[in-house]
C-alpha cells in the first residue's frame, strides 16, 4: 500500500515538529501543565474517534500494559523533552539527545524480545550514531545556552522513558486496539502531568494565541496522528527498525529550528542529516529476522 509505504517519512516529518512545539508551548504554559491538557484533549478525540467508528473495545489483559506504555513513552519521554526545552535547552539539541533513544531500544530490544538484527541493521544503526553525533558537536561549537545538568537529566529521563515503552508496546501492546488503547495511554500520562502541574508549576498557564495553536498542533499533529503511525509500525516491524526512525528527528529539528528560532546550522549538522539518512535506510531496508513472540 502506498500510505504505508511513505507513513516512516510522514512520521519522522511530524515527530520533528514536536520539538519545536515544545519550545512555543512552554512560552506560556509550564511544561507540565502543557502535556497535561495535550494529553487529555488527545485522549478524549481518540475515544469519540473510536465510538463513532465502532472501533475494538479494550480488553482487560490489555489494560495494565496499556498504562505502563502510556506512563513511559507519553508521560516520562514528553516530560522530560519539555520540561528540557523549558529550561533553555535548544530545540535541536534536545531532538539530538532523545534520537539517542534507538540505541538503547536496539540493544534492550536484542536480548529481550530476541530481535536478531542483521550486520546491514547493526551497520545502519551505528552510522546513525555517527550523524547524531555530528549534529552534536555542530551545536557545541555554535555554543548553544541551555544545556544545564538539569537539562540534560531530564533529557535522560526521556530516553528511558521511550525506549522502555518502545519495547514493552513491541513485546505486550501489538494486540492492543488501536484508537482506545491509545487513548488510555494518554488517560494515563496526562494523571501524572496533572500531578506535577500542580505540585511543580501551581497550574502555570496563559491563554495566548501562540499556546493554543500550539496545543492544536500538538494534539492534532503530534499525540494523534504522529503516535497513530508510530504505533501501526510498531506492530508490523521489529522495535530497533522503528526507533532507527528517531534518527532523523535531531537533524530535521535542527532545520526547523534555524529557519523558525535563527539556531544556526553548520555544514556538520548537515553531514549528519545525510549520515542518519543513510543509516535510517540500511535499518529498514534490510528484512528483519525475528523469532515469535510469547503471547
Amino acid at each position: 500500500m502506498k500510505l504505508e509505504k511513505y507513513a516512516p517519512a510522514l512520521f519522522v516529518l511530524l515527530w520533528s515538529t514536536g520539538f519545536v512545539v515544545a519550545r512555543y508551548g512552554t512560552h506560556d504554559a509550564g511544561p507540565f501543565t502543557f502535556l497535561a491538557i495535550r494529553l487529555i484533549l488527545a485522549a478524549a478525540a481518540l475515544w469519540v474517534i473510536a465510538a463513532l467508528t465502532k472501533a475494538p473495545k479494550l480488553e482487560r489483559v490489555h489494560v495494565a500494559p496499556t498504562v505502563v506504555v502510556g506512563v513511559c513513552m507519553h508521560a516520562l519521554y514528553l516530560g522530560g523533552v519539555f520540561f528540557a526545552v523549558s529550561q533553555g535547552l535548544p530545540s535541536g539539541v534536545s531532538a539530538l539527545i532523545a534520537g539517542l533513544h534507538p540505541v538503547l531500544t536496539s540493544f534492550v530490544g536484542h536480548w529481550v524480545l530476541k530481535e536478531r538484527l542483521k550486520p546491514l541493521q547493526w551497520c545502519g544503526i551505528a552510522l546513525g550514531v555517527v550523524g547524531v553525533v555530528a549534529v552534536l558537536i555542530d551545536r557545541r561549537n555554535a555554543h548553544s545556552s541551555g544545556i544545564t545538568a538539569l537539562a540534560i537529566t531530564a533529557m535522560v529521563v526521556s530516553i528511558i522513558g521511550m525506549a522502555s515503552g518502545t519495547i514493552l508496546q513491541r513485546a505486550k501492546g501489538r494486540a492492543m486496539p488501536l484508537l482506545r488503547g491509545t487513548s488510555l495511554q494518554y488517560v494515563a500520562a496526562s494523571a501524572v502531568m496533572f500531578v506535577l502541574a500542580i505540585t511543580n508549576e501551581h497550574w502555570r498557564f496563559h491563554s495566548t494565541v501562540r499556546v493554543w495553536f500550539s496545543l492544536a498542533w500538538a494534539v492534532v499533529v503530534l499525540s494523534i496522528a504522529a503516535v497513530l503511525i508510530m504505533m501501526v509500525l510498531l506492530s508490523k516491524h521489529a522495535a530497533a527498525r522503528v526507533s532507527s526512525l528517531f534518527f532523523l528527528t535531531p537533524a530535521l529539528s535542527t532545520i526547523e529550528g534555524a529557519v523558525l528560532f535563527r539556531e544556526r546550522l553548520g555544514v556538520l549538522a548537515i553531514l549528519g542529516l545525510a549520515v542518519a539518512l543513510c543509516g535510517v535506510w540500511l535499518t529498514m531496508r534490510t528484512p528483519e529476522s525475528t523469532t515469535p513472540l510469547a503471547k
